[in-house]
């Protein structure tokens, strides 16, 4: 048990075997190697005094022991009161005192104790460069269903193709491609001669063949696409969903590349023959489960070869394009500069425009429709591409996850209209000729093309 400290006694300090008396100077420090003096106990005849001249008389049983502290009631051994030492328990009989191993301190009030603080940091004398912050990490939910994990997957024995929509998407291409053979030719034979210029010509012919070269796809993917290696963060959580993706097509992983864009859209593409790009946003964002259908709708357009037919399809129509729109160029030049003399030098040009526009659709109507018509055909080509490919992701199980991504499209632009029409604007809806411009089909006709999947999985 402990006792009550005395209130007129200091704070506590260290247990001694007696206080020292009142006037009494603090005895010397024992001599090296010897032996310490242990304190009287009651009933047993106290040792001599450590040294000749000190004045206390040695203590027995039947002599009071002078008083603790000034003013103090004397205390006489076998009293009923207890000793009052600052913090000290009793002394039991049989127990081993403590003894003093040196010399005994004042008894001043003890310090309060202060715990130890952190010191500020040093103010920088200079002003350290901005530390770049780090990715942000994946907060999106991973509920993907990972059914391969750990398995043995099966390759399929094609790993891809084209389907009717790419062979549709080369067909329309056609009449661009002799557009831009003769372009080329023009161009090749009339400045380098015939030999070099059939030469130029059968290089840019086999040029086509760089679609499906990795090297290059890369770099047109960086430069022209603005896409990105991923992050190691970025390429932990992406390769994971995107082996489940491809384990259920059969298709070995490792045949694309995996690229990032900047960008706060939900958005994926599926770029030259093996390059699947995916915006930050879709990868951050979105649970896995609907990343990968996202993924796999790229996928579909990659198996279905509607990625390496559209890009080669551009690069055979470029010079024609490139062509076209320099002739544009020179015809708004000279209405413009024709405009400034007179309004009849304006009709003339106008006139021999129309004229030529109107040759050309007679001597070579076979290939100025074609052209006329290109846009359209290649729009509409391009929707069937996007319903084929939510095809190819519903059959691998993604149908709910692929529709949740399109309510998401569908909310946004909802959203978007809605804050147009508190603000009293009106969004200007795309006409008839720009809806058959348009190169994917709205959300609804998605939507409603995947019914029998969703149906299937409820």
């Amino acid at each position: 048990m402990s006792y009550p400290p005395d209130p007129a006694a200091p704070e506590p300090g260290p247990v001694y075997p007696h206080p020292p008396y009142p006037g009494t100077p603090a005895p010397p420090p024992p001599y090296p190697g010897a032996a310490s003096t242990p304190p009287p106990y009651p009933g047993a005849a106290a040792p001599p005094p450590p040294y000749p001249a000190a004045a206390a008389p040695p203590l027995y049983p039947e002599t009071p022991a002078p008083p603790a502290y000034p003013g103090g009631a004397p205390q006489y051994p076998g009293a009923g009161a207890a000793p009052s030492y600052p913090a000290a328990p009793p002394a039991h009989p049989g127990a081993a005192p403590a003894y003093p191993s040196g010399p005994q301190p004042p008894t001043a009030t003890a310090p309060p104790y202060i715990p130890p603080q952190t010191p500020p940091a040093p103010t920088p004398t200079s002003a350290a460069p901005p530390v770049p912050p780090a990715p942000p990490e994946a907060t999106a939910p991973d509920d993907l269903d990972y059914r391969h994990a750990g398995s043995r997957v099966h390759v399929a024995a094609h790993q891809r193709g084209a389907d009717a929509t790419a062979i549709g998407q080369l067909a329309v291409q056609v009449p661009g491609f002799l557009v831009s053979l003769a372009v080329v030719a023009s161009f090749a034979v009339g400045i380098l001669g015939t030999a070099m210029g059939w030469l130029v010509i059968l290089a840019w012919l086999a040029s086509g063949a760089l679609v499906f070269h990795r090297p290059t796809e890369l770099a047109f993917a960086r430069h022209v696409m603005k896409l990105r290696v991923p992050l190691a963060e970025e390429r932990a959580r992406l390769e994971p969903i995107w082996r489940e993706v491809t384990a259920r097509a059969g298709v070995e992983a490792h045949t694309y590349e995996l690229m990032v864009e900047n960008s706060t859209d939900l958005n994926a593409v599926a770029a030259a023959g093996h390059v699947v790009g995916v915006t930050t946003y879709a990868l951050n964002e979105i649970p896995s489960s609907n990343l990968a259908a996202v993924l796999a709708h790229e996928l579909g357009h990659h198996t279905g070869g509607h990625a390496w037919t559209g890009l080669l399809g551009y690069w055979y129509s470029l010079p024609g394009r490139i062509a076209w729109a320099f002739m544009r160029g020179v015809a708004r030049i000279a209405i413009r500069v024709a405009s400034v003399f007179s309004l009849a030098a304006t009709g003339m040009v106008y006139l021999f425009i129309g004229m030529f526009v109107i040759g050309g659709f007679v001597a070579a109507w076979y290939i100025t429709v074609p052209l006329v018509a290109a846009p359209y055909l290649l729009a509409y080509v391009g929707r069937q591409g996007e319903l084929r490919a939510d095809r190819q992701a519903a059959d691998l199980g993604f149908a709910p996850q692929l529709a949740q991504v399109l309510y998401h499209f569908q909310a946004q632009e909802d959203a978007v209209k809605a804050q147009a029409a508190a603000q009293g604007r009106q969004l200007k809806e795309p006409g008839g000729l720009a809806k058959l411009l348009t190169t994917h089909p709205d959300n609804y006709t998605r939507l409603q093309a995947l019914e029998p999947y969703l149906q299937l999985s409820r």
